[in-house]
């Protein structure tokens, strides 16, 4: 079935035409119809698979459409989401399918000065995708109003509850009517998880793509044994052998992913760090030089895992394995997404054998081993471009790292 063929708004058939969509994913076939049925619905989706969009297109429709009616004003859906990043992609998803509609969308999240977006409040909006703790703060003085709201969306609900945000979610749902669709999206389920989807949804359509495999077909696994402190030499190696290539690197600190980033610099590589202690402008400016391909390495932390799409990711390294095994599901997620293939690349050093086994647990399934001998292993050591000094090289990431630290600390002197 193609897009052109739903009972959907002809201005959307017309964006999603735009955007080359032709085809409904899986998730989007099986979750367009009963959202536009008015049916609730809990759908568990691996990342990459288009669940955006699978909401996004019915919500679209029915707010055009009773907009069309003169029966829509003020905030009529919510959709709450984990992080500042996901909530700008969100609204960019919901502005390009609602380009010729009358929806109005609009997101607010912290880190920066409330005013602009109690101005583009004022306004009026049809959907607000927010954080928790920004849209309680404008909540609480009275700039939004949920009294209305026709439509919940919790998108990364997982991820929500995993930062803790099960009590914002609770106090959100006393602001909102007891009479609503609610949209429930996660990408892992486990029992907390199942507690929450069903106090809050209604006799919902459930919905779950590939559950025995939770990570995308497009994506080959391998892994290769080196030792921690030989991990820069062989990101430089495969950087270099891949110059074209757009490669997301993941750490498991942020200082660490200062440090990987300075030893990069020291071989004439240059990156790009994300990480939480990042101040939103310089975020935003990271993912924005990354997704043009300005630069082509970034290095970060968890914080970018989740829901984050950066188009035409090509690899995807995990430079520390990380400590929770569905973490890894998320990484490796952000390459192969849609019908692209993707390819993600381990470095597993002795001290993290077990954690690799519990990934192939959770998995199901062992990661293709890439072996090196000796003499390849060597080599690596011998191309790099950096200096042999270790002891040099020691203290340089020591004094980077320190100098990292010491400006988090100073105040923030920013009105």
């Amino acid at each position: 079935m193609k897009f052109e063929e739903y009972r959907i708004a002809t201005e959307v058939k017309r964006n999603l035409a735009d955007m080359g969509f032709r085809r409904p994913t899986d998730i989007q076939y099986k979750a367009i119809p009963p959202i536009l049925k008015g049916e609730d619905v809990l759908a568990i989706a691996q990342t990459g698979t288009g669940k955006t969009a699978a909401f996004v297109i019915p919500i679209v429709h029915l707010l055009h459409d009773r907009k069309v009616s003169g029966r829509s004003e003020g905030i009529r859906c919510v959709v709450m989401v984990p992080t500042r990043e996901l909530a700008l992609q969100i609204t960019e998803v919901f502005e390009q399918i609602g380009k010729y509609t009358r929806v109005k969308s609009f997101c607010v999240f912290g880190g920066v000065e409330q005013g602009p977006q109690i101005a583009r409040l004022e306004k009026g909006i049809d959907v607000l995708v927010t954080t928790p703790g920004r849209m309680f703060d404008l909540a609480s003085q009275g700039y939004i109003k949920l009294d209305r709201v026709e439509m919940l969306v919790l998108d990364e609900a997982d991820r929500m509850l995993e930062l803790g945000f099960l009590k914002d979610i609770r106090d959100l749902i006393r602001f909102l009517p007891k009479k609503r669709q609610t949209l429930f999206f996660s990408a892992t389920i486990n029992e907390t998880i199942k507690d929450l989807a069903y106090s809050l949804v209604t006799r919902a359509i459930r919905i779950q793509i590939s559950p025995k495999d939770p990570v995308s077909k497009n994506i080959d696994h391998s892994v290769f044994f080196v030792e921690m402190d030989d991990k820069r030499f062989f990101l430089e190696r495969m950087i270099r052998e891949h110059p074209e290539s757009k490669i997301l690197v993941f750490v498991r600190t942020k200082v660490r992913a200062e440090r990987v980033m300075k030893a990069m610099e020291r071989v004439e590589v240059e990156s790009l760090t994300l990480h939480g202690d990042k101040e939103q402008k310089d975020r935003l400016d990271v993912l924005s030089r990354f997704r043009s391909g300005t630069v082509k390495v970034l290095i970060a932390t968890d914080v970018s895992a989740r829901g984050i799409d950066i188009p035409d990711v090509d690899y995807v390294v995990n430079y520390d394995l990380p400590d929770v095994p569905e973490n890894y599901v998320h990484r490796v997620g952000r390459t192969g997404r849609g019908v692209k293939k993707g390819l993600a690349v381990s470095f597993c050093s002795t001290e993290e054998k077990e954690m690799l086994k519990e990934i192939e647990q959770y998995l199901g399934k062992p990661i293709q081993v890439l072996r090196l001998n000796q003499t390849e292993y060597t080599e690596t050591m011998v191309l790099t471009k950096e200096e042999k000094d270790p002891l040099k090289a020691i203290m340089q990431e020591i004094e980077a790292a320190e100098a990292w630290t010491e400006k988090q600390r100073k105040p923030n002197k920013r009105k």
